[in-house]
């Protein structure tokens, strides 16, 4: 492709980091809108998984880029293989794949919300390479930036 001078070719680097926080309420359905900014940093996808956290109580919402990538290492095991069998089957048992419609909304099976205590509003915080999904009961608002806190967090992913 020719260029004219000034013009510069942009192109897609991959989907975007995660990051912010936004707090939406359920609508009656139990239904929770993703942000439309999110849903365009993931690549617009039909469906996201939804997978409990296994240390805090919430829920990581997952996009299916991320997890299809994850899921490349898993096929490097061997098929049989015992511990990852049963890994496997507890994450997947707690797990579940829901649909984005046309407005952006999932539904949340009841046992997860559960799980998280998510009922109201629900503290959507983007955590780079997923959304977690908090009660702000368990995760409240905090009024300034704790450095301290955002120094240790880059230090221990080497940031």
């Amino acid at each position: 492709m020719a260029l004219m001078s000034g013009q510069s070719v942009v192109t897609a680097a991959g989907p975007g980091l995660l990051v912010g926080r936004y707090d939406h309420a359920m609508d009656p359905k139990k239904r929770l809108t993703v942000p439309a900014g999110w849903r365009d940093l993931m690549g617009a996808p039909p469906y996201v998984y939804i997978i409990p956290d296994p240390s805090e109580k919430c829920l990581n919402l997952i996009p299916p880029a991320e997890m299809e990538g994850r899921l490349e290492t898993l096929r490097k095991r061997a098929l049989f293989d015992k511990k990852a069998s049963v890994s496997l089957r507890v994450i997947g048992e707690n797990s579940e794949q829901v649909m984005l419609d046309v407005q952006g909304r999932i539904r949340i099976c009841d046992r997860l919300l559960a799980f998280a205590q998510l009922s109201g509003t629900v503290a959507m915080i983007g955590s780079m390479n997923r959304i977690q999904l908090w009660s702000p009961a368990l995760m409240p608002v905090a009024e300034s930036i704790d450095q301290a806190k955002l120094a240790e967090a880059c230090e221990a992913l080497e940031f």
